[in-house]
């Protein structure tokens, strides 16, 4: 059974900085893509990065290009969001979401492909 569970969330002042870190286990297939995303009250879900396990291919949403960093841990069963330079607009549940493959390039956010989700967690900046 494949779980993600996340963890790092908390509040943080605008300009500040959080890790967030995805636990992946139970994956049985040799790649795969980790995904993050976040739900900012009243809005839609939206996808903010994605790390393919083959070649650790990265992507960004534009809002958060330059901002944030996906990566690895060794074992690769463990994904980072490193987020620096936090505005208030970053304030959401933030969500990893797994799938076999890759992570199709710009094609990332699309939802659908994700099998496997965590429960989130909390990320609030205040301004």
């Amino acid at each position: 059974e494949v779980q993600l569970v996340e963890s790092g969330g908390g509040l943080v002042q605008a300009g500040g900085s959080l890790r967030l870190s995805c636990a992946a286990s139970g994956f049985t297939f040799d790649d795969y893509a980790i995904g993050w995303f976040r739900q900012a009250p009243g809005k839609e879900r939206e996808g903010v990065s994605c790390i393919s396990s083959n070649d650790g291919s990265t992507y960004y949403a534009n809002s958060v290009k330059g901002r944030f960093t996906i990566s690895s841990g060794a074992a690769k069963n463990t994904v980072y969001l490193q987020m620096n330079s936090l505005k208030p607009e970053d304030t959401a549940v933030y969500f990893c979401a797994g799938h076999a493959w890759d992570c199709s390039g710009s094609y990332f956010t699309e939802e659908d492909q994700y099998d496997y989700w965590g429960q989130g967690t909390q990320v609030t900046v205040s301004s």
